[in-house]
């Protein structure tokens, strides 16, 4: 396969994936190592595309339009237990957790895209994160932190933080702190 047709097929792919895509995955299919694929995403991304690379892959963002319900909460955690669980809830109330944003107080805001969908994303998120060693961006602010979500509708988000506030991880509905 010419690697220009690889780069189409590969647009084909993220395309039509809702969720992200790795490197590795994509490097099995088109039988290339990783970084063949690492460079033809570069040229992808040279030629135009969007091309997000998030912790669990590539993805192409979607349009303000395909988004469905759209809401930014803030929440205080502290611990990897409590972020897990947090994440959790989330996902089980159909939510996907498009980024997490802290204020700091000399930086301003932080922001890191997540992209977590589903149960498996939160544990490989998590696994990420624990075998990293790596703080939870809430730890620079006490815990606390921004989601912004896309949910089906109003029902799901309602029962979304009212499970959040139960376990008492849920400050506000909005995008300050």
């Amino acid at each position: 396969m010419l690697s220009e047709e690889r780069r189409q097929k590969i647009l084909e792919t993220l395309k039509t994936e809702e969720q992200a895509v790795t490197g590795g995955e994509l490097a099995k299919t088109f039988d290339v190592s990783r970084q063949v694929i690492v460079q033809d995403i570069a040229v992808l991304r040279a030629q135009g595309y969007e091309i997000l690379a998030t912790a669990n892959g590539y993805m192409l963002p979607r349009h303000p339009k395909d988004y469905r319900y759209i809401k930014a909460i803030a929440c205080r955690h502290m611990g990897y237990k409590e972020m897990e669980e947090e994440l959790t809830i989330m996902v089980d109330m159909g939510a996907k957790i498009l980024d997490v944003v802290v204020d700091h107080p000399v930086y301003g805001k932080i922001s890191r895209e997540l992209m977590i969908c589903s149960r498996m994303d939160v544990k490989d998120f998590m696994h990420k994160v624990k075998t990293q060693k790596a703080e939870p961006l809430s730890s620079l602010t006490g815990g606390e932190h921004i989601h912004h979500l896309e949910l089906s509708g109003e029902r799901a988000y309602q029962l979304m933080v009212d499970a959040l506030k139960e376990k008492g991880y849920f400050l506000r509905e909005g995008a300050s702190l």
